[in-house]
């Protein structure tokens, strides 16, 4: 029961880090001696010490004979830290408590091993899901190399996601709005289509000045900080001329075809293969992962939308309900087939179901028979 304590005070230190660390997971650290924690850490930005060097820091002294609780394996590499195995093993720390293994490959239980070797006690899978679950896209990009990826929808309660028209502004609450404006920040990368770009004109940053400033401080969030924008531009619609492009941040296009055109410093183009006429939605989401990104949030038209759902992309569909009706011209959801058999529809599940405002916000996943 202790270990179970100990390890959830780690685990919400290591939340503290959700917003900066990137490419880095979000790790926490308590050292615990006779009963009492006398030193605590998280990771705060990549290329800054691990969550184990600020908690050892803190402990100094009282470190020796210690047990560190430890939401992910320590580092056992030289990278720009050094290993974090080293530090408390040279602390004079005495058992160390795991949530889970790493999976990257330069770790991946070689600094349990170590720590073993070295005499220290160590216990692992304490709490192992809850700390899988705030690392999600560090450990998917790992494991398969895509990033962990975020479908977000805004609809009407009959299910349209614009008017006829192709009027979309707004359908839901500022404060879904807003909402939103979270996931983003805790994105590492946006994607859209240049089809959204010139119907919505959005500039897919993240407006820190609608968050709450309780939360900019205890999460010290760097407010100049922005996501990549990933853009699928496969007919090469978007040139240096748009407004789009001169928004503040790094910007990709995804093309099947480089232009001739010069374009300003912020953006680069990278090339995809076609998949059916379209770009590779496969290949685009591998070489995004070779990027370092974790968490990738996606909003789009119901072209997209449909395409991801088919070819069973997504590890989360996130909807705004608005008490709106729209009507049956209005355009939809996503474009899927045309399925003969309820049975071979997509199936998901409610993940988690929020009211903000007079919205409803749902999160679902795809169950483990996906597309049965």
């Amino acid at each position: 029961m202790k270990d179970i304590f100990y390890m959830k005070k780690a685990i919400n230190l290591a939340k503290l880090g959700k917003f900066t660390t990137c490419p880095n997971p979000n790790v926490g650290c308590v050292i615990v001696k006779k009963s009492k924690i006398v030193g605590e850490g998280w990771h705060k930005k990549s290329g800054e010490e691990h969550a184990e060097i600020h908690a050892l820091k803190i402990a100094k002294e009282k470190s020796k004979g210690a047990t560190a609780y430890i939401t992910l394996e320590p580092c056992c590499h030289y990278g720009k830290t050094p290993p974090c195995c080293e530090a408390l093993f040279f602390a004079g720390i005495s058992r160390v408590v795991i949530a889970m293994k790493d999976p990257n490959p330069k770790v991946n239980g070689i600094g349990i091993f170590w720590l073993k070797k070295k005499g220290i006690i160590v216990k692992e899978g304490i709490l192992k899901n809850e700390a899988e679950y705030i690392n999600q896209g560090f450990l998917k990009r790992m494991r398969t190399g895509i990033p962990w990826i975020q479908l977000k929808l805004a609809m009407s309660i009959d299910g349209r996601t614009s008017l006829q028209n192709g009027k979309s502004k707004w359908i839901t609450s500022k404060k879904s709005r807003i909402n939103v404006q979270y996931f983003r920040a805790k994105s590492d990368a946006i994607l859209s289509t240049s089809k959204t770009i010139f119907y919505d004109n959005p500039s897919l940053n993240v407006r820190y000045h609608e968050f709450n400033s309780e939360k900019l401080k205890k999460y010290n969030i760097n407010q100049k900080k922005q996501p990549i924008r990933v853009i699928i531009d496969s007919q090469n619609r978007l040139t240096p001329s748009n407004k789009f492009i001169h928004t503040k941040g790094n910007i990709i296009l995804a093309r099947l075809k480089y232009d001739n055109f010069i374009w300003p410093k912020n953006v680069k183009q990278i090339l995809i293969p076609s998949y059916e006429k379209k770009i590779d939605l496969n290949y685009l989401f591998t070489k995004l992962g070779k990027l370092k990104i974790n968490n990738l949030w996606i909003e789009a038209g119901p072209s997209l939308s449909g395409a991801l759902l088919k070819k069973k992309l997504i590890d989360e569909l996130i909807i705004y309900i608005a008490p709106r009706l729209f009507g049956q011209y209005s355009n939809s959801l996503c474009l899927l087939d045309n399925y003969s058999k309820i049975s071979k529809t997509p199936k998901l599940f409610f993940s988690n179901i929020r009211k903000i405002d007079s919205d409803i916000r749902i999160i679902l996943k795809p169950d483990d028979n996906l597309y049965n």
